[in-house]
């Protein structure tokens, strides 16, 4: 059997799909119950990763979720390239970014944007519990 240059020509645009569909590494569409997740001891605190990869349009994510104990930071105040949102959960938290300090409650959010040195304290008596989506690549 022979094929016409026209043939060929109908048949690229289905091959071009089919390569990029077996390419496509993006996140897939999932539910992350909080139970399933594994947790991450660290001293008094405990994390769990939930997903990394990159959106369908390519754009690189990642989101965990914390929990610190009174008194305690889940680390020293850095920056870095990727943006973050933070969200709290539960409890009070004294949040620094670039000098300026505000303390938060429940159903606050945070923004910082690349390369803004930040960090944050429980100043509560009990757990805190957050969310960060990391936006980006460092």
């Amino acid at each position: 059997m022979s094929y016409s240059r026209r043939d060929l020509t109908l048949l690229l645009p289905a091959l071009a799909a089919a390569t990029a569909s077996a390419q496509d590494k993006s996140l897939p569409s999932k539910v992350y119950r909080f139970e399933d997740l594994p947790v991450k001891t660290n001293g008094k605190n405990h994390s769990r990763a939930m997903l990394k990869g990159e959106t369908k349009t390519g754009s690189p994510i990642e989101m965990h979720q914390t929990e610190v104990a009174p008194g305690e930071m889940p680390h020293a105040p850095h920056h870095h390239v990727h943006e973050e949102l933070m969200m709290l959960r539960e409890g009070t938290l004294e949040v620094t970014i670039s000098g300026n300090t505000t303390t938060i409650g429940p159903g606050s959010a945070v923004f910082i944007a690349s390369n803004e040195h930040h960090g944050w304290k429980n100043v509560g008596t009990t757990p805190v519990q957050y969310f960060v989506i990391a936006l980006g690549t460092d």
